[in-house]
C-alpha cells in the first residue's frame, strides 16, 4: 500500500507566532511532526510550506518540501497545489497530517491509509475514538462525528451529537454509549483533493466552521476509522507548546 504524507505549514499564527518553527527538544516542531510521520508506512513525506523560513528549516534536515501560495484560505486549498506541484496521480493516497501535531501516533497514520485502500466507495477517510466525558460533549472545540452502518460519516458537528433526548431529560450532561470524537486526520484520494476546492462552500460548513461538511453536503462519502484511544496533543497554544516540550521524549 503506497501513499504519501502532506503535511500543511503556514507560518502566520495568532495565537503562536512562528508556530511551525517553535522548538521542540532542538527541533523546529514542523521537522518533529515529518519525522514522526516518517515512522509510518507512508512512501513519502512532504511538507506543504508557504514560506521561505519553513522551507529552510526542512531542508536543514532533510526534509522534502514544497512551496506553496501564501493567500490559501484553507490547508485543503494549500494540499490541492502541493498535489500538482508533485505531480500526483488522481488515484494517489494522501494522508493530509496537521503540522502541529507532533505527537501523532504513526500507526494512526497508517490506519487511515488503509481504510481508505480498503474504501473505493469514499473519497476520504478519518477517525475518531470514543468519547466518555460529559464536559468534552458540550465543548464547541470539541468535534463530534456519528456514521451510519458502513461506518461513513453521516454528519459532524461541534454540537452534542447524538442528542440523548431522555438523559438530557432531568437537565444533567450525558454521554451516549458509541458516541466519537472527532480526531483532524484525513485521507483523500489526489484526484478529489484537487476537485475539492472547486466546489461551492457548503451553509453547513459555514454555521459549524468544519471544512469537511462540505465534502458530505456534496453527496461524496467519509470512511471513518473508529481507534481505541485519542491523539496525543496538538499545539495551538503556548500552553500547549510547553505541555508538549514536557512529555517529549527522544527515540
Amino acid at each position: 500500500m503506497n501513499y504519501t504524507v502532506l503535511i500543511p505549514a503556514r507560518l502566520a499564527s495568532t495565537r503562536l507566532p512562528d508556530k511551525p518553527l517553535a522548538d521542540i527538544r532542538g527541533r523546529p516542531m514542523i521537522v518533529r511532526v515529518a519525522q514522526r510521520a516518517a515512522r509510518s508506512g507512508a512512501s513519502r513525506i512532504v511538507v506543504a510550506a508557504d514560506h521561505v523560513r519553513i522551507a529552510q528549516a526542512c531542508a536543514e534536515h532533510g526534509i522534502e518540501c514544497v512551496m506553496t501560495r501564501a493567500d490559501h484560505a484553507t490547508g485543503s486549498d494549500r494540499l490541492a497545489e502541493a498535489c500538482e506541484l508533485l505531480g500526483l496521480d488522481g488515484r494517489d493516497c494522501i494522508v493530509n497530517v496537521q503540522g502541529d501535531e507532533p505527537l501523532i501516533d504513526p500507526s494512526l497514520i497508517d490506519a487511515c491509509a488503509r481504510l481508505l485502500h480498503e474504501r473505493p466507495d469514499c473519497v476520504m477517510s478519518t477517525a475518531a475514538h470514543a468519547l466518555h466525558e460529559a464536559a468534552e460533549l458540550d465543548n464547541p472545540n470539541v468535534v463530534k462525528v456519528v456514521t451510519d452502518a458502513a461506518g461513513r460519516a453521516l454528519y459532524f458537528s461541534r454540537a452534542p451529537i447524538p442528542w440523548w433526548r431522555d438523559a438530557r431529560s432531568g437537565g444533567q450532561a450525558a454521554v451516549a454509549a458509541g458516541t466519537l470524537r472527532h480526531i483532524g486526520l484525513y485521507g483523500y484520494r489526489a484526484g478529489f483533493l484537487r476537485r475539492f476546492p472547486l466546489l461551492p462552500p457548503s451553509p453547513l460548513e459555514g454555521i459549524e466552521s468544519l471544512e469537511q461538511l462540505r465534502v458530505l453536503w456534496h453527496g461524496e462519502r467519509i470512511a471513518v476509522h473508529a481507534c481505541a484511544a485519542g491523539p496525543g496533543p496538538g499545539v495551538d497554544t503556548p500552553q500547549d507548546l510547553e505541555r508538549v516540550r514536557a512529555i517529549w521524549r527522544d527515540d
